[in-house]
Order: C-alpha cells, then sequence, then structure tokens
C-alpha cells in the first residue's frame, strides 16, 4: 500500500459554529474582505449577522457582494480589485461554491502579480496567498475543504480551475444551522455533487484506501440523508449528515480527484453557464454509469449495495449493474431527472461541448477513457431523455 494524503485545512463543524467567525478571524489581521452574492440575495440576513459578528471583534469589514454563479474572470478580478485597494489581511468567503471559490481566487490574486486566470493549473504557479476563511452555506461543493478555484472565462466560454496546495482555506466553518433555508431544488443538485464527489474519487485511478474510508462514509450519508432533506429541508438531523457527506466529499477529491463526469460538466458549465453544476453532473450520470461499470465491477457493487441494501445478495457483476439503476432512482426521487433540451440546448452546442470535454485532464483519471465522439454519444443520450 503507497499513498499520500495531504489537508491543510481546519474544519469547524456543528451547529452554532459560525458563532465563532470573529475568534477566528481575528488570528489572521484587522482588515478583511468579506465575499459574496449579491447583498440582495436570500442570504442577506447572514451576511450583516457575520459583518456584525466580525466587527465585535475588532475588525475592519470590507464587502465585495459581485459574486455570481459559475464565477466568471470578470467578478474574481473585481474582487482582487477590492483587496487590493484596501490591502486586506484575510478573505473570508460565505455561501456555496461560487463564494468559496471565488474568495481563494481572490486570495490568491490580491497578493500576487496579474489576474488568477494567470494562475490556472496549467500555467505559472502563485508563490503566496492571502489566509481564507470559507464558510459553507450549502451541502454538495466541498469547496471549503480543497485547493481549488473555478471559474468561467466568458469570452471563451472556458471554464478551468486554479489548482494548488497553497489556496486551501486556513479554516473552513461547516455549521448545518446555515442550510436551512437552501431551497428545494438546489439542495438536490448541490447534495448530488456531494455524491458525485465521493463516488468519482472511490472509482478514480489515483484514490487511496485513505480516501476510500472518506468517500464511502459520505456515500452513506448521502443515502441515508440526501432524500430526506430534499423532502424537507428543516430537517437537521439530515442537514448535518449531508454536511458531513459534502465535507467527506472535498476530502476525499482534494487527493483522489474526479473523473469524466466532473470534467464534461465543466465543459458544459463553460458553454451553458444557465445550467448548475450539480445539474451538469445528473445530465451525464446515467450515461456515464453505463460506460463505466464494467471497468470497476467491485466499487460499483459496493456503492450499489450501500444505495439498496437489498443487493446484497447478489453477484457483484449483477450489483454493478443495478447500481446504475440505483442512482437513476436517486435522480428521479429529488427532482434531478433531467435533459438537455429543458435548458434549450440543442444537438450542435453538444457537439462543441463533447469537442471540449479533453480540455481537463478528469477524464484520464476514469477506469473507462472515452474518446470525444463517445463523449458526444454519451450526452447525446441525455438531449431528449423522459
Amino acid at each position: 500500500m503507497n499513498f499520500s494524503y495531504e489537508q491543510t485545512t481546519k474544519i469547524v463543524f456543528g451547529r452554532g459554529k459560525i458563532d465563532s467567525i470573529g475568534e477566528i478571524a481575528s488570528q489572521y489581521g484587522k482588515n478583511v474582505l468579506l465575499v459574496t452574492e449579491s447583498v440582495n440575495s436570500p442570504l442577506a440576513p447572514l451576511y450583516e449577522r457575520v459583518k456584525g459578528l466580525l466587527q465585535q471583534a475588532g475588525l475592519t469589514v470590507h464587502h465585495y457582494d459581485g459574486v455570481v454563479p459559475n464565477p466568471t474572470t470578470e467578478s474574481v478580478d473585481a474582487g482582487t480589485q477590492m483587496a487590493r485597494s484596501e490591502k486586506v489581511d484575510a478573505v473570508i468567503g460565505i455561501g456555496g461554491g461560487s463564494s468559496m471559490d471565488t474568495a481563494k481566487a481572490v486570495a490568491m490574486a490580491a497578493i500576487n502579480e496579474g489576474r488568477a486566470w494567470d494562475y490556472l493549473f496549467f500555467k505559472k504557479q502563485p508563490e503566496k496567498t492571502l489566509p481564507c476563511i470559507a464558510v459553507t452555506t450549502t451541502s454538495g461543493t466541498g469547496s471549503q475543504v480543497t485547493q481549488v478555484a473555478v471559474m468561467t472565462e466568458t469570452a471563451t466560454q472556458t471554464k478551468s480551475a486554479v489548482f494548488n496546495n497553497l489556496i486551501y482555506p486556513r479554516v473552513a466553518i461547516v455549521d448545518p444551522d446555515l442550510m436551512v433555508t437552501v431551497p428545494r431544488h438546489t439542495t438536490a443538485s448541490t447534495g448530488f455533487d456531494a455524491f458525485c464527489h465521493c463516488f468519482e474519487s472511490y472509482i478514480n485511478v489515483n484514490g487511496s484506501a485513505y480516501t476510500d474510508i472518506i468517500a464511502l462514509e459520505g456515500i452513506r450519508m448521502v443515502a441515508k440523508y440526501l432524500r430526506r432533506v430534499v423532502k424537507d429541508g428543516q430537517d437537521l438531523e439530515a442537514r448535518e449528515g449531508m454536511a458531513w457527506a459534502d465535507t467527506c466529499g472535498g476530502l476525499a477529491i482534494a487527493n483522489a480527484g474526479v473523473t469524466l463526469p466532473h470534467g464534461v460538466g465543466m465543459t458544459i458549465s463553460g458553454h451553458c453557464p444557465q445550467i448548475m453544476h450539480g445539474e451538469s453532473l445528473a445530465l451525464t450520470y446515467p450515461s456515464f454509469m453505463r460506460l463505466t461499470y464494467p471497468a470497476a465491477v467491485e466499487k460499483f457493487a459496493t456503492v450499489g449495495r450501500i444505495l439498496n441494501p437489498e443487493l446484497s445478495g447478489l453477484s457483484d457483476e449483477e450489483a454493478a449493474k443495478r447500481c446504475c439503476e440505483e442512482v437513476d432512482q436517486l435522480l428521479k426521487d429529488i427532482g434531478m431527472w433531467l435533459n438537455f433540451e429543458s435548458f434549450s440546448v440543442d444537438e450542435a452546442t453538444i457537439r462543441r461541448i463533447a469537442d471540449r470535454s479533453h480540455d481537463l485532464p478528469d477524464y484520464k483519471a476514469n477506469p473507462v477513457i472515452a474518446d470525444i465522439d463517445e463523449i458526444y454519444r454519451e450526452l447525446m443520450e441525455a438531449l431528449a431523455r423522459s
């Protein structure tokens, strides 16, 4: 057995933990930038509450509220400019993956030359970063514990990422109380993303015995709680379980990585920003599962039996096949059985998405390496899925 595992983020997990943000942030300076979506969003009361907690701790707070879903280079650049002009000591991101990714990118770019986009994983690497604190309000992206910041260059419809161990948040605050007002569809979309993080790290060719343990724990949480929390967003036990699933997913992908669906999903969002990240995964998963399971029968069987314990008496081969059906059913149960037509995406756009689907290296970590034409065929199955 050989593996290495790195995780530098301190995780502060539990109900009411947001109340400690002033004490936590004061360890990193006195002048901070709060990074969020618009002050007109439903989370505005939380933003004001956090500002108050920070100010009570003696901190000066500047608020950048220009985060957009599927962060763009323009929105990240604007946040970077504010961080530089105010000479902040630390950056605090509050929200879902878009806010936390923007915060990480801003914290990095603020004290390096150029723009965050200049530091994509295949370009030059940053030398330093400001401390970043990530406060998640959803249960799916895992961004609070990863070294990744995703953004889109709108001019070229290119979605890519900064990937560097320097940008792990110093602290992640995971407070399930902050998640009870998340809308049903967002709960479903981010919850399915959490499942995908765990599943893809588990089948990933770069996975390890250590990441497998974390990933399987996350999958168990999803199997137990995702349907429950979609049905009743006020179910705090289910919110807590999904917050843990989300964190497990982030911890797993930070070291094992993701596979084909995430690379394709990033390309989908780059071309079709109206499609949420979790929705892009829901579009790809039914075909991806059937493409991949013959090359990872034992692991698919293990996941199938977690999703449906009644599969325990079946052979690995049969349980692996049934795993595909179990994921289909999960998507249907949480309202995520989707097709491209519902997003006004046509065949020509799907062709362009497929042609760019190897831009990111995630497909190489899949147990089955699909070529571009195969990916096109798989995506076409989702065009008018019913």
